[in-house]
């Protein structure tokens, strides 16, 4: 530290020593609010980074490639060599920034599977359901596999093909094999292709496969079972010989690299895609993806996710911003009497601002740095706004004391008055003042309900801003309307035997003007803690109500159709508690009734959930799921006539008091017994659904509804027997259809087990959810954090006044325990006022903001309802509990410090 000739300390650095601890304060604060610009921006890119990528790395390759396909008129050329060619060159005439972006591209030749007939030697390739094969060239696929049997395809006289190991076994065909390939429709020629090869994939989940794994499909006629689609791989010669007589469809495959793009890009990503749909690369090229479909869909949800945090960080940053306007302000009300003397001998204001910016400017602007170089340790890209961000903070916390100085000096009085002996009456200036910050409130919630938060141009100071302009007018009316009532109450409390009550109900019914800033901040940082609350149990109540709709159970199992007694199987099963069987049927007919059941008018489609009430309320209860059973589905006994139906409020619509459908191939007449926009079972987006009971349908014994789900209760059991049991039963029953025995049949759908904990953590992972959490999160943390050291400054701020008070007590006899209490008494009313005032305003903003907020972009497909948590309650009376506690100690801390017992001794004023 630098020091003058006779070794004293300059004079700025003297007195920035002196008052270190007003400096420090303020530091620690400057150094929080660099920290938070800094950091959790890039906090919150990050975790919006890391979303996008889950997300489009989940992405089937359909949807996440940019493929362009094309014959040989694209290329004119029948030479598939000279197509593959064109690869790389039309990546480079890709609309910026798709070029650079690119990590991975392929060329295919394709023939098939669509309108080819395949035959050969193989049992597999006769009969009535054949696999579906592709003849497919794909430059440089050879480096992806191992050969294990064989050779790899050669040019030479005929077209020879490789088969995987997998699709060679379960084809039945093997080297040697000829596999003779005609074409349907408009090319009639066939060509023969012979088996040279059998490989394995190096990698089985590489890019390079997607389009090449074998996969199971159904037959053309479904009593037929399933059979397989697979390709034979050739060179590019092969193809091009095979093309000659079949024709080809070449593939130009371009596969974005997530890991090269960020959220930043989603715009020009989106702009180029559309481009790329309007002008291809070349004439004759047919442009597919899906990328800009899921990248807008993310793009929605992050900008609403992004107005969310800035509304939380503006909260934050608000609250942070009085702290230290606060802190200023002790520095400037501890050194009213230096500054004084200063006016008194002849210091302009000027003068006096430029004396005490010479102390900050040697200590703030490093506290400020540090909090930059800690925020830039966090990961994740800067924002834009950054250096703006953290130059505003360096500004406000270096001039804060400077200006108030200068503005406390501008009518300098020379005259000592007792400030706690008086009540102060508000201006006509400030008056207007607080009803142009109630003016901005009402207007901005007025602007949000009509423009909302998220914005396509990004979002909007003012109205991000709104909560914070709520929060501080409804602290500046409290101020106003809290003062009457305690001095009521201190008339009351003056009757007492003691004078602690009287005296601290006294001095918080006086409304001082060094008690609004605190109770501003206060209210400010509660109001975001509860709001921020209030949204994280409202998005979790909804996830709850969509998972109970959707899952409808402790688990769901999914499957083809079984036989009913399936169920007593899975009831049989360890941990199960009750088992309910459901028949699901999509895009049925919906007519209007006729005598004979055929059916009148067409009334549309909808999806059809046959369900047994009995029992399905059974599944209910056991499982906690808070779903009552109408009364119509519910009811036992079967009905001959139209039996009561729920459905879906567009279906009401649609059908009036009733109509027909028809469930596996059988009609059955309904009647609307009950309208509900949603059922157990069914997926949170169906908008056109009938729930039929199914003890009540006249079902012929001939002809019986088959269950292909069921609904479990239970707790411990294993998903692997709910499988197996499953699947067992429904291979038992596609086996008694065909005729065939049961290891040799496939169901066309595979069971499927999804339980009710998995589905909902399913709801929190991938897309913008990590940086939800992480706004409720910080909310939550900050506001806490924030709204204790509001109460600290509460205290700091009457802490002279209060001390010289306790002293004159004390010598009348006031006990220490007595003291303490005359704090809480103080402090109670401000944090009464301040968690009433603020609760309300962070209950009521998601109310008042409403659509305006977009929380049913994150619940899963059902409507946000407003739900507050009862341990919200809980948690609020603990943190007043903590501030209470933390406010005597610091008040034990700072009447150690004063030694209040020599402050009326000394006659020491400070």
């Amino acid at each position: 530290m630098p020091k003058r000739a006779d070794g004293r300390l300059p004079g700025p650095l003297r007195r920035a020593r002196v008052f270190a601890g007003y400096l420090g304060l303020l530091g620690v604060l400057g150094l929080v609010a660099a920290l938070l610009v800094t950091g959790a921006p890039r906090l919150a890119n990050e975790y919006a980074d890391d979303g996008m990528r889950h997300d489009v790395r989940g992405l089937p390759y359909q949807v996440r490639d940019v493929t362009f396909t094309g014959g040989q008129e694209a290329v004119q050329s029948p030479d598939a060599r000279l197509a593959a060619a064109q690869l790389d060159q039309y990546r480079q005439k890709l609309p910026g920034p798709l070029p650079t972006l690119v990590g991975q591209q392929w060329f295919a030749g394709r023939i098939g599977p669509k309108d080819l007939a395949v035959a050969g030697d193989a049992p597999s390739l006769r009969g009535s359901c054949r696999p579906e094969l592709q003849l497919r060239g794909q430059a440089g696929i050879e480096r992806e596999l191992r050969v294990v049997e064989g050779r790899w395809p050669a040019p030479g006289g005929g077209v020879e093909a490789a088969l995987s190991r997998e699709a060679a076994r379960l084809l039945g065909l093997r080297v040697g094999s000829t596999v003779v390939l005609s074409g349907v429709g408009f090319a009639q020629g066939s060509v023969p292709v012979r088996l040279v090869g059998v490989y394995d994939p190096i990698d089985p989940a590489a890019p390079a496969w997607d389009a090449i794994r074998i996969a199971e499909v159904a037959c053309p006629n479904p009593t037929d079972g399933t059979t397989y689609r697979a390709a034979l791989l050739t060179d590019l010669t092969g193809i091009t010989t095979a093309a000659r007589q079949l024709g080809v469809s070449y593939e130009w495959r371009y596969r974005v690299d997530e890991e090269r793009m960020t959220t930043a890009d989603i715009p020009e990503v989106l702009t180029a895609l559309a481009a790329t749909r309007r002008t291809p690369p070349a004439r004759g090229l047919a442009p597919a993806t899906g990328l800009d479909s899921a990248l807008t869909r993310f793009d929605g949800q992050l900008r609403a996710v992004r107005a969310l945090l800035a509304v939380v960080q503006a909260g934050i940053l608000a609250t942070l911003l009085g702290l230290v306007a606060l802190a200023a302000g002790l520095a400037v009300q501890r050194r009213r009497e230096e500054f004084t003397l200063l006016r008194a001998r002849g210091a302009a204001a000027v003068a006096i601002g430029a004396r005490t910016l010479r102390e900050t400017v040697a200590v703030l602007p490093l506290a400020v740095l540090a909090g930059w170089l800690l925020g830039r340790l966090a990961p994740g890209r800067p924002a834009a706004a950054e250096p703006l961000g953290v130059a505003l903070v360096v500004v406000g916390t270096t001039l804060a004391i400077p200006l108030l100085a200068m503005l406390g000096q501008r009518r300098a009085s020379f005259v000592g008055r007792r400030r706690d002996l008086v009540r102060h009456r508000p201006s006509v200036r400030r008056l207007t003042a607080e009803l142009f910050v109630l003016l901005l409130a009402v207007l901005g919630v007025v602007l949000l309900h009509r423009r909302g938060l998220s914005q396509d141009s990004g979002v909007d100071p003012y109205l991000v801003s709104v909560p914070v302009l709520l929060a501080v007018a409804t602290a500046l009316v409290a101020l106003r309307l809290v003062p009457w009532p305690l001095r009521q109450l201190g008339r009351i409390a003056a009757r007492a035997r003691t004078v602690v009550p009287f005296v601290g109900l006294a001095r918080a019914g006086r409304g001082a003007p060094v008690t609004v800033g605190p109770l501003a901040v206060l209210v400010v940082a509660i109001a975001i803690g509860v709001f921020t609350s209030v949204v994280t149990s409202t998005v979790a109540e909804a996830r709850d109500r969509v998972t109970d709709q959707e899952i409808g159970a402790d688990a769901r199992v999914s499957g083809s159709y079984a036989d009913r007694s399936t169920a007593d199987r899975l009831d049989a099963l360890p941990g199960v508690n009750a088992v309910s069987p459901l028949a699901y049927e999509v895009g049925q007919p919906l007519r209007s009734p006729t005598p004979d059941l055929l059916g009148g008018r067409d009334l549309g489609q909808t999806q059809v959930l046959v369900v047994d009430g009995p029992s399905l309320a059974r599944v209910l209860a056991a499982s906690g799921v808070d779903v009552t059973v109408p009364e119509g589905l519910a009811a036992p006994g079967r009905i001959d006539g139209p039996v009561p139906a729920l459905v879906s409020p567009e279906v009401a619509e649609s059908v009036g008091a009733g109509a027909v459908t028809e469930v596996q191939g059988r009609r059955y007449e309904f009647r609307v017994d009950r309208v509900a926009s949603g059922f157990p079972g069914l997926a949170a987006e169906v908008r056109r659904f009938v729930v039929l009971p199914w003890q009540a349908l006249p079902v012929p014994e001939f002809q019986p509804i088959r269950p292909n789900q069921f609904l479990v209760a239970g707790d411990g059991f294993a998903t692997a027997e709910l499988t197996a049991t499953v699947d067992t039963a429904q291979r038992e029953y596609l086996a008694k259809v065909l005729g065939q025995p049961v290891d040799q049949v496939r169901p066309h759908t595979p069971v499927s087990v999804a339980t009710w904990a998995e589905h909902r953590r399913s709801l929190e992972r991938g897309g913008v959810n990590r940086l939800l959490s992480f706004t409720f999160g910080t909310g939550v943390a900050g506001a806490t954090a924030l709204a204790l050291l509001a109460v600290g400054f509460a205290v700091l701020a009457e802490a002279p006044g209060r001390g010289r008070m306790l002293s004159r007590l004390r010598t009348m006899g006031l006990s220490g325990r007595q003291g303490r209490g005359l704090l809480v008494y103080e402090l109670v009313p401000l944090l009464g006022v301040a968690v009433l005032a603020g609760g309300l305003v962070g209950v009521a903003l998601p109310r008042l903001l409403g659509p305006a907020l977009g929380l049913s972009g994150f619940t899963g497909g059902l409507p946000a309802r407003i739900h507050l948590d009862p341990l919200l309650v809980v948690g609020v009376l603990v943190l007043v509990v903590v501030a209470l506690v933390a406010a005597l100690a610091v008040e034990n801390l700072i009447n150690r410090r004063m030694r209040l017992g020599e402050v009326l001794r000394l006659g020491e004023e400070n």
